[in-house]
């Protein structure tokens, strides 16, 4: 789930901004951000993400508003869910069967009955199978109990859909819930990648990690990679995939105005 740039949120936020987007103005603007296979180059999925087009034309990233614990739970399921319908119809539009599509989920949506009344009808409209949706989301955020989430992941497997877990390594994503869990694949945060070449005690465990998801037929995916030398460095610790600004920054798709939410 890359956050993209730092922005102000929460109680800290401009009240003006988040009533906007609460309130259905303005504009989502869906960006993809590419993950490659490192070893060669190949584009192998893109990941969706949310930014919002404010009413004077300002265009930010929305993750770091979902993430922040100042913001209500009832505010966050509302704005998570008109997200995840920008980003369907989006894939709807313009999504093919040349990749996978990495779509960021906030787990609060999981308890929030919206969700999986909408899910089937989202899923209907993508013009290619719907095991090439992989549904991101960290492991900790919103959901009580490792039972319950491990209910909802299979019922998005059940639904024909991928899993995978973000931001191992960043403190919130446990190698015991991880484990509990069995994403189809597992992400690796910017915290064990940064100046991942001078530290090696960082490049042993992204290897052991490395190791860890082939064994157990994982995907493994290194994100926040910004320089050369950290981008080599994954590579030598045999990290499959990658992802970060130096192999491409996000782009954004074609926009398309806020649907008021259905509750």
């Amino acid at each position: 789930m890359n956050k993209g740039p730092l922005i102000e949120c929460g109680v800290n936020m401009p009240m003006g901004s988040l009533a906007s987007m609460l309130s259905g103005e303005g504009t989502i603007v869906p960006h993809v951000q590419p993950m490659y296979r490192l070893i060669d180059n190949r584009l192998m999925a893109l990941e969706y993400l949310a930014w919002h087009l404010d009413t004077d034309g300002n265009a930010k990233p929305v993750g770091p508003i979902l993430q922040d614990p100042a913001l209500r739970l009832e505010d966050r399921l509302i704005l998570d869910l008109k997200f995840l319908e920008s980003t369907f119809q989006s894939l709807a539009r313009t999504g093919d069967d040349s990749h996978l599509h990495f779509v960021n989920l906030e787990p609060v949506s999981f308890e929030a009955p919206g969700f999986w009344d909408r899910l089937p009808y989202w899923l209907e409209a993508l013009p290619f199978s719907r095991e090439l949706v992989v549904m991101e989301f960290t492991e900790s955020q919103g959901v009580h109990g490792l039972e319950s989430l491990q209910g909802y992941t299979n019922r998005l497997r059940d639904l024909g859909l991928r899993v995978a877990v973000d931001d191992l390594g960043a403190g919130v994503a446990s190698l015991t819930h991880m484990a509990r869990l069995a994403p189809d694949f597992i992400k690796a945060d910017r915290s064990l990648v940064e100046q991942v070449h001078r530290r090696p005690y960082q490049a042993a465990l992204l290897s052991a990690l490395a190791q860890f998801a082939q064994r157990m037929h994982v995907g493994f995916i290194a994100e926040g990679i910004e320089t050369l030398d950290e981008l080599q460095a994954v590579l030598d610790a045999g990290v499959p995939w990658g992802q970060g600004y130096i192999l491409g920054q996000p782009w954004p798709t074609r926009p398309r105005p806020i649907a008021a939410s259905r509750s």
